[in-house]
């Protein structure tokens, strides 16, 4: 018998010391005390990621991180990828997890080189990943609903029915998403208090935000979350208590594969300067504290956590999309970048409209009244179409779409003065990336647009080469937020 308990505690203990892995939601991260580390499948330091030019991240759809609201990406840790990419000189690529529990097994098998998503610091996360400095900090509150008929009674009577001292959570279940620091809360108020606490476990694709949306409901009775995501989403669920307080004050912060020393000093050397900026606190207070301007976007219908829609136009934008066998998401896109969805833009050159024709061009379109989203699109189609018609001799149907995209910024001319020049200069003419776009930028200089295979003079070309970018790079955005 006492072999036999010898062997059980060994075989335990194994288990014990063997477990590791990690999740979050902003700081609801796997804690690593239910999973096995991994080793590490790729070797990837700041050096290799620079040669590539991109920067991978990884992060979750939700409310605070990462999201589309009226055609914008937006979010807490997409905002400041931007412009960790930009400081660093590399295109930013970001990979989002579906399931929480997968983030920190994506990072070490190589699908990205960063977790840009709120983590807890924790003893046993720190065997799995190296943390960053943190971005803030923020405590764990018990989430809660009031009484149906709450609003009419006195504050002492709401009291009696709310938990108010996490000793009381020993007589009542608290759900929470398995493996994420929450449970791993839990767990430790257990030692602390001297008692067992119910726990429901709820599946690791589902984010903090739903599962608030779940006590809300009265799917749940309560669930822990951290205080500023809470406290964002008490603004539009005014129903909520998140009071109780069941942590001291925890860092949260993102994370590197431990193999990736450089990477980690350039990010800690971009957070410390960043934070000392006013620009950084005013991202933070768009995303955590500024409760009118989230009110109204997950309010929204625009707001992609609510529908599949990207402007009030996609009905106009998915007929006309068709005629040029477009996806209506990258139309979108281009329509966003040329009016930001405003029917009434005018740009500085006289080109009005959706998707900001020019008065003559309206006119050989069949458009009469360039304000009026149908027409104003139906005719920049028919203009995108035309353009279209110029590169026949690019075979490539991706870069026919970057030439088209150009030439209706700048016009075709230009764009055939830097396919000559591309030419000129051994360059291959029918490819636009790394090619042709090199020269339409060469084009705002003296020596180049006096080039004798010019023909349509100067041109800044940094506008059209921005402009497939920017257009492009939005529709990544969009496939992700967003069915076709």
């Amino acid at each position: 018998m006492i072999l036999k308990k010898c062997a059980f505690f060994i075989v335990f203990l194994i288990i014990l010391l063997g477990c590791s892995k990690g999740d979050r939601d902003s700081a609801d991260a796997v804690f690593g005390s239910e999973r096995e580390a991994k080793p590490y499948k790729v070797s990837k330091d700041l050096e290799a990621i620079k040669e590539d030019g991109v920067l991978h991240a990884i992060t979750i759809y939700n409310s605070t991180s990462y999201f589309l609201y009226k055609g914008v990406p937006m979010g807490f840790e997409y905002e400041l990828l931007s412009r960790l990419a930009k400081n660093l000189g590399l295109k930013l690529k970001i990979t989002i997890a579906e399931d929480i529990d997968d983030l920190f097994d994506m990072l070490n098998n190589g699908k990205g080189d960063l977790i840009a998503y709120g983590l807890t610091i924790t003893e046993p996360r720190k065997k799995l990943v190296s943390f960053t400095e943190n971005h803030y900090v923020t405590h764990q509150a018990l989430v809660q609903r009031m009484p149906n008929n709450w609003r009419s009674l006195p504050g002492y009577k709401i009291d009696k029915q709310l938990i108010s001292n996490t000793l009381e959570l020993s007589n009542d279940t608290v759900w929470v998403r398995e493996n994420s620091s929450y449970a791993e809360r839990i767990k430790n108020l257990e030692n602390e208090i001297g008692a067992d606490i119910p726990v429901a476990h709820i599946n690791g694709n589902v984010t903090t935000d739903e599962i608030i949306k779940m006590v809300v409901d009265g799917e749940i009775e309560r669930t822990v979350a951290d205080y500023n995501i809470a406290s964002i989403n008490k603004t539009y669920y005014p129903i909520l208590n998140i009071d109780t307080r069941v942590s001291f004050s925890q860092r949260i912060a993102w994370a590197v594969r431990q193999n990736s020393p450089e990477l980690l000093k350039a990010i800690n050397k971009w957070i410390n300067k960043e934070k000392k900026s006013d620009d950084y606190y005013v991202i933070y207070n768009k995303y955590f504290k500024n409760t009118r301007s989230n009110r109204s976007r997950i309010k929204s219908d625009f707001y992609s956590k609510n529908s599949n829609k990207i402007s009030r136009y996609d009905d106009i934008i998915k007929e006309n999309a068709s005629k040029l066998g477009w996806d209506w998401r990258f139309l979108s896109s281009q329509v966003y970048q040329e009016s930001r969805f405003d029917p009434t833009a005018e740009s500085w050159a006289g080109a009005t409209g959706l998707i900001q024709l020019m008065p003559a061009t309206a006119k050989e379109v069949g458009v009469s009244n360039n304000y009026n989203p149908e027409q104003n699109i139906r005719g920049g189609v028919k203009y995108l179409d035309r353009m279209r018609d110029n590169f026949e001799a690019v075979e490539d149907s991706i870069q026919k779409v970057k030439f088209t995209l150009a030439a209706f910024n700048c016009g075709a001319g230009h764009v055939y003065d830097a396919m000559r020049l591309a030419e000129k200069h051994g360059k291959n003419p029918n490819i636009w990336d790394e090619n042709v776009e090199e020269y339409i930028l060469k084009l705002k200089d003296r020596k180049y647009y006096l080039d004798d295979v010019v023909r349509h003079g100067f041109v800044r070309g940094t506008e059209p080469y921005n402009y497939v970018r920017d257009i492009f790079l939005r529709y990544e955005h969009y496939k992700k937020f967003i069915e076709e």
